[in-house]
């Protein structure tokens, strides 16, 4: 933290998820990488991110990010995003409340119609374009890293799930997605994530800090046009998405395309649980080191909420925070 004990940020969300973006009163994490400045956070500063994600500044539910240099002079910013328990290798909500705060504060120059950003994040390099109206960022489309089915149908006891890469490792299964239903699929996204990773490992095939399950996607068939799904998206330590969770989405679509579900071109219209959603589309082939996979765009709109001023007395018991859940 600053010498005076302030910490400044700068809230968005993006479709109901939070996204709370570090602005001021804390040392920039180091390093060559985005990952490299990714280990530096959990070595130097994971105190801060306790502080602001954290009750009783926070929540259990809480996201947000240190702004950092890029990678190199190909992009524009760069990101290192954090959660309940570390830091990811993706978000894609964060990356479109990201790229509406830059324009908005004029960290990249805002014109009206498209403007192309690229940003460089933990599992790679994205490129992303807002859409600008009447001096108004209304949306946000990137680019994904290449994404990949890992495996399909796997067997868990009762339960029968795949998982694919999108940026990070989601397991997927059908499930009623409902808010009653929360407590259920919060203890089974835990237990699902839990029984994988003590049975595989589940590693990039090009970069082993790209590891482990980070999300469960339960998901349910809407009717309609164009083809829909509603999802909930369990990650972290029990953290509950309320955006139909835009890495996610990457990975669906990987499992849409694969199985022949959502022809090659055509839209999938991704709700979330709160009934917000993001549009997604498969645009082209790539390969993952020998392994089949497809380039995807995801499209969602981020809106500010608030800007905060954050203090720690140094005489207060509780200290940097606690978390309930």
């Amino acid at each position: 933290m600053s010498d005076t004990g302030v910490i400044s940020t700068v809230d968005y969300h993006t479709g109901g998820e939070p996204f709370r973006i570090v602005t001021g009163g804390v040392e920039s994490p180091r390093g060559a990488t985005v990952l490299d400045k990714r280990r530096d956070a959990l070595e130097r500063l994971d105190h801060v991110r306790r502080l602001l994600v954290f009750e009783p500044r926070g929540h259990a539910d809480m996201y947000g990010c240190f702004v950092v240099e890029p990678n190199d002079e190909g992009a524009d910013l760069g990101v290192v995003f954090f959660h309940n328990a570390g830091y990811s290798t993706a978000c894609g909500h964060g990356t479109i409340a990201l790229v509406t705060w830059a324009l908005d504060e004029g960290i990249v120059e805002r014109r009206e119609g498209e403007n192309r950003l690229v940003v460089d994040v933990p599992s790679g390099r994205l490129l992303t374009w807002a859409h600008v109206k009447n001096g108004r960022v209304r949306s946000v489309r990137f680019r994904n890293v290449p994404a990949f089915v890992w495996a399909e149908g796997a067997e868990l006891g009762e339960h029968r799930v795949d998982v694919a890469f999108g940026g990070a490792f989601y397991a997927s299964l059908e499930e009623k997605v409902e808010p009653p239903e929360l407590p259920r699929l919060v203890e089974l996204g835990r237990e699902i994530k839990r029984v994988l990773e003590e049975r595989h490992e589940i590693v990039h095939p090009l970069e082993p800090e790209l590891r482990d399950v980070y999300g469960v996607i339960f998901w349910q068939q809407e009717s309609g046009s164009p083809f829909t799904q509603r999802n909930v998206t369990v990650f972290a330590d029990g953290e509950v998405d309320r955006s139909p969770c835009g890495s996610g989405t990457t990975a669906r679509l990987a499992l849409l395309d694969r199985s022949g579900r959502l022809p090659r071109g055509d839209e999938l219209r991704h709700l979330s649980i709160v009934g917000s959603e993001f549009r997604g589309r498969v645009v082209g082939d790539a390969d993952v080191a020998g392994i089949p996979a497809v380039v995807t765009e995801v499209e969602g709109s981020a809106y500010r909420t608030g800007e905060h001023v954050f203090t720690l007395d140094e005489e207060d018991p509780l200290g940097e925070g606690f978390l309930l859940r």
